[in-house]
């Protein structure tokens, strides 16, 4: 599939919709590096990693999960540096944890989701990590010549989502974040996305990333909310 290039220092692995595989995002400082998310398995981990050495790139130093669905951190116990999540995204996967001590968790995730299904065909067991690192407010990662600014935000579609903001290179990383609350019958808080589209509108940004999507423009993903907000 290949690293897609973005800018100079912000490149992409795509969104697989077969196995709804998510966007896993890697942003190039001088000094550090910095991935967007822990991917659904270590098989996705590794996939993202060989496209990373194909460009003679290095590992991620930082790793950093927009929030706390399979899908995005599933294979954190895989990757290589610190992952860092907030306080509640550990919460939730102290949970899922917990919940996976039953050998029976990982077929009930099987049977519930198609994607699951393709995504650990043949595997019968779970290995679910807390981050390295976690806060609670917002952080940022000086990587040489580029920053991250990694903060949490209200959101309908899961109360621990963070979103990073690369402001040399006016992007901002979203996550699912604009998304209903699938683990709440597909509920959509208009509130939540009411504030999410006033911090997005209140960022100086020019791309916008989701996960399950391609890179949209700030103007185009705003119209698109403020319709579907009404």
């Amino acid at each position: 599939m290949g690293l897609n290039k973005l800018t100079n220092r912000i490149y992409f692995l795509e969104h697989d919709p077969e196995v709804d595989r998510p966007v896993l995002a890697y942003i190039k400082g001088d000094k550090f590096s910095l991935a967007i998310d822990a991917g659904y398995s270590a098989s996705h981990v590794q996939d993202f990693y060989r496209e990373i050495e194909a460009e003679q790139f290095n590992k991620p130093d930082f790793t950093v999960i927009t929030h706390w669905h399979y899908d995005h951190t599933f294979g954190m116990h895989a990757i290589s540096g610190i992952s860092v999540a907030h306080n509640k995204t550990n919460e939730f996967l102290k949970g899922q944890q917990e919940q996976a001590m039953d050998p029976g968790y990982i077929e009930i995730l099987k049977r519930e989701d198609i994607h699951f299904r393709q995504e650990y065909c043949g595997q019968n067991k779970l290995n679910i990590v807390l981050s390295d690192v976690s806060f609670s407010d917002n952080m940022t990662l000086d990587l040489g010549g580029v920053t991250a600014r990694i903060f949490h935000t209200v959101s309908p579609h899961s109360e621990d989502t963070v979103c990073i903001y690369v402001p040399e290179e006016k992007v901002l990383f979203l996550g699912d974040s604009t998304s209903e609350d699938f683990f709440n019958g597909g509920y959509m808080d208009r509130d939540k996305l009411q504030a999410l589209i006033q911090m997005i509108q209140s960022t100086d940004c020019d791309c916008c990333i989701l996960s399950h999507c391609e890179p949209l423009r700030k103007a185009d993903l705003l119209d698109y909310l403020c319709s579907i907000e009404v």
